[in-house]
């Protein structure tokens, strides 16, 4: 690559790029990563650690380092990776030197040579001030993570989704390409540009990372369909739902709860805050939320209590919650969700992205900016109560019968102070296959929260039963919405 002034690289020169390969037929990436290193297992890549004294930016003073991964095994697309600096723009180049082989004694490094890398993670200052902790991962396809404060990884977020839960197949965009800009020592920020490509995609990003106690990715994306997509997924989160308080696990599990997220937080242009708990489906489960210019979602992990999972290994607790922020008008569209039955938590099965109803077409462009939170404890949530926790199943009975119920806590600043008599009523809708039986709302004394408990019966067992429930006092909503499916 020609080197050119820093000062001359930015969105629109990658943009110029993916423009021109939208324009040409698609060129399948080759696997041409040697046989010993393709052939490594999972255990044996994790094992090939980059040296820290070997890091981007290591004693320089700078707020910022950038160390690298090694291909192999299911990272077998390596990547280019590029760094733009004062003189211009210098690709980086492999060293088998940079990388400690651990215990993959039948590797020889003296003859690995320019097989590039499959991605790279950020380090700053998030955690103590002299030592620089994770803060983001590139690696695989078009996945990123982010980590704030205290944070473990958990949920990723990707440049983009392509035909997501569709009878054709899903495909995968990948970034080919990545500008990493040189930070200045009093930067608070890291500036990255992404090259993104696929069969039938192109897309050009420009991700400004700021890391703190929630730390932040800007993202601003031009994409270019090559061909027709029937569903183009923008600021898509991928997460894992298990088993949680509304599901137990069909196996016995010393732990009350296993997931990355707990519900689907979403924000509408008309400002309703609608809060829809996750589940593990016994079957594809997809559904989704029309909004016109939607002011936020996020997958989320609300319960942040050590008690509600009990994994020192996994520490769920800590894991992160995602929001995305618009900005700009994404006009007419919906927020999907798409939950995937998953037989145990080591597989992503839960995915939430924004699918415009006036998606772009072959040779037409779309411009989209959005910025992406990791979330801990400053959580987003509305300003009235929002649902912390949601529950099925009966108390003691005489004898069982074949009704279902559901108990629901709201809690929050517009439910404070007020007792049994403060005249709180809910809302409560049931989709044509649920008979509704009876429901109360009442205070709840141990938290300062309301508890609406309801007792239905499933008319079709073979058909879902769609819920949706809300405080109100004095014809004023005092709550986001519940919105539940009951799987069959």
């Amino acid at each position: 690559m020609a080197v050119m002034p820093a000062f001359a690289f930015g969105l629109d020169d990658v943009a110029l790029r993916a423009k021109a390969l939208a324009e040409q037929p698609y060129k399948k990436p080759e696997n041409t990563l040697p046989r010993e290193l393709a052939e490594l297992g999972y255990d044996q890549v994790r094992d090939i650690r980059f040296k820290p004294d070997r890091a981007l930016w290591r004693n320089r003073k700078l707020p910022f380092e950038v160390q690298f991964f090694h291909p192999g095994g299911v990272y077998n697309l390596p990547v280019k990776i590029n760094v733009i600096g004062s003189g211009g723009i210098n690709p980086l180049s492999f060293n088998a030197a940079d990388f400690d082989y651990g215990n993959n004694k039948q590797l020889d490094p003296t003859k690995l040579k320019d097989v590039g890398f499959a991605g790279f993670r950020v380090h700053a200052n998030v955690n103590k001030a002299d030592y620089k902790d994770e803060v983001l991962v590139f690696q695989g396809a078009s996945y990123f993570r982010g980590l704030g404060k205290g944070q473990r990884y958990g949920l990723s977020a990707r440049g983009l989704a392509v035909d997501t839960a569709q009878l054709s197949g899903e495909e995968f965009p990948y970034f080919t390409e990545f500008w990493l800009s040189w930070p200045s020592a009093k930067d608070d920020h890291l500036v990255i540009y992404a090259l993104l490509d696929s069969r039938r995609v192109t897309g050009a990003y420009r991700f400004e990372l700021k890391p703190g106690d929630t730390t932040v990715m800007n993202v601003d994306a031009r994409i270019f369909p090559r061909e027709k997509i029937d569903k183009i997924g923008i600021a898509p989160l991928t997460s894992m739902f298990f088993f949680g308080e509304n599901q137990r696990p069909q196996i016995e599990d010393y732990r009350p709860e296993v997931h990355d997220s707990d519900g689907l937080l979403v924000n509408t242009g008309s400002d309703e805050w609608i809060w829809r708990p996750l589940s593990n489906p016994r079957r594809l489960l997809v559904t989704s939320f029309s909004t016109t210019n939607p002011k936020g979602f996020g997958l989320m992990q609300r319960d942040r209590a050590f008690s509600s999972y009990e994994d020192l290994e996994a520490r769920y607790d800590l894991r992160p919650s995602a929001w995305v922020m618009p900005r700009g008008n994404w006009g007419e569209g919906r927020v999907e969700l798409v939950q995937i039955p998953s037989p145990d938590e080591t597989n992503d099965n839960v995915v939430a992205y924004w699918v415009s109803d006036h998606p772009p077409k072959p040779g037409d462009s779309m411009n989209v900016s959005y910025a992406v939170s990791f979330q801990r404890d400053d959580l987003t949530a509305p300003p009235t109560s929002w649902v912390t926790q949601s529950r099925r199943g009966h108390g003691w009975t005489k004898e069982a019968d074949n009704t279902i119920r559901m108990m629901v806590d709201f809690e929050g600043p517009s439910l404070k102070g007020l007792d049994k008599d403060s005249k709180v009523f809910p809302g409560l809708w049931l989709s044509d296959n649920g008979e509704l039986l009876e429901r109360q709302v009442s205070p709840n004394e141990a938290t300062g929260g309301w508890r609406l408990s309801f007792r239905f019966r499933r008319i079709d067992p073979e058909k879902p039963v769609e819920m949706r429930a809300f405080l109100r006092r004095d014809q004023e909503s005092i709550s986001e919405t519940w919105s539940y499916i009951l799987a069959p």
